[in-house]
């Protein structure tokens, strides 16, 4: 499991002239993410304030703290903004954060060690779970649902996959 951070968005670049940001929120509201203030950057410098001004295409407009040139807002292109965990609201007992299920050791339904997971890739449908195998060569997407992974135990740090056929196989690449 991470330590008591939580990512909750990126920097994604400037949005006009004036210093606004194009904000990616991972949050199940996007606009939440204002919310949680102070966000920490990747660097470790502390956001006090965020405005959100509106919507664009896939991001949010905001405002940033001391953000205020068009070059200082491209200059914090990528910048990871993280939050405390006991900022976030609590969860039910079959929501997870993403960065929760990262590291857990990934079983077949059978005790059959698949691998480790390695990142949680939201693609608008559903999440998918990289697992990367023991020998760390190869990696599998598996969808991140209740049918597929009936299991996921943080405290033990391990989660069961009911993968489909020939998922995890060699004949899966053939």
């Amino acid at each position: 499991m991470s330590d008591d951070r939580i990512i909750v968005g990126t920097i994604s670049g400037s949005f006009g002239v004036h210093g606004d940001v194009r904000l990616k929120s991972f949050c199940a509201d996007p606009e939440a993410l204002a919310d949680y203030t102070p966000l920490t950057r990747a660097d470790g410098t502390e956001i006090m304030t965020i405005v959100i001004k509106g919507q664009t295409k896939g991001a949010l407009i905001a405002r940033v703290d001391g953000i205020t040139t068009k070059e200082e807002a491209d200059g914090l292109r990528g910048m990871d903004l993280f939050a405390r965990r006991d900022q976030l609201p609590s969860l039910p007992d079959d929501e997870f954060y993403h960065t929760d299920l990262v590291g857990l050791m990934a079983f077949d339904t059978g005790g059959e060690k698949l691998g480790r997971i390695k990142a949680v890739q939201t693609n608008g449908a559903e999440d998918l779970l990289e697992v990367i195998s023991p020998t760390d060569k190869d990696t599998v997407l598996v969808p991140f649902t209740k049918a597929i992974v009936p299991t996921v135990d943080l405290a033990a740090g391990r989660l069961v996959i009911d993968p489909p056929g020939g998922l995890f196989s060699d004949e899966a690449a053939d």
